[in-house]
């Protein structure tokens, strides 16, 4: 009966160690998962810093004023004056019109209920 009892220990020790074994492995699998991936972040982040910084190269005020003026011919732009701004109270809105007349009752059909 004891020669049963220590196989069984053994077996279930064996067992024990393959499955730490394997849970080791995917645990280092993983650990190289998430480095490869913050390394793709850090990457893409230096990315988007170089991406910032051309964006606001290319948006100077000197540079875009320049471009404005060689392009004038075919753009028209202009530059904005005070006058072109104004307070909202000043701004005329157009008066909402009610679309559709609420007097009748309709029907589920479409039709318009006869009033006697």
């Amino acid at each position: 009966m004891k020669s049963i009892l220590y196989i069984l220990s053994a077996m279930a020790v064996m067992g024990l160690a393959f499955w730490a074994y394997q849970e080791n492995y995917k645990t280092q699998q993983s650990l190289r998962v998430v480095e490869r991936l913050q390394g793709e972040i850090g990457k893409r982040r230096e990315a988007i810093a170089i991406l910032r910084a051309e964006w606001a190269y290319l948006n100077r005020p000197d540079r875009l004023r320049d471009l404005a003026g060689l392009n004038f011919e075919r753009l028209g732009l202009l530059p904005l004056t005070p006058e072109q701004f104004a307070r909202v109270d000043q701004i005329a809105f157009p008066v909402r019109a009610v679309p559709f007349d609420l007097q009748g009752t309709v029907l589920t059909s479409g039709e318009e209920e006869q009033q006697p």
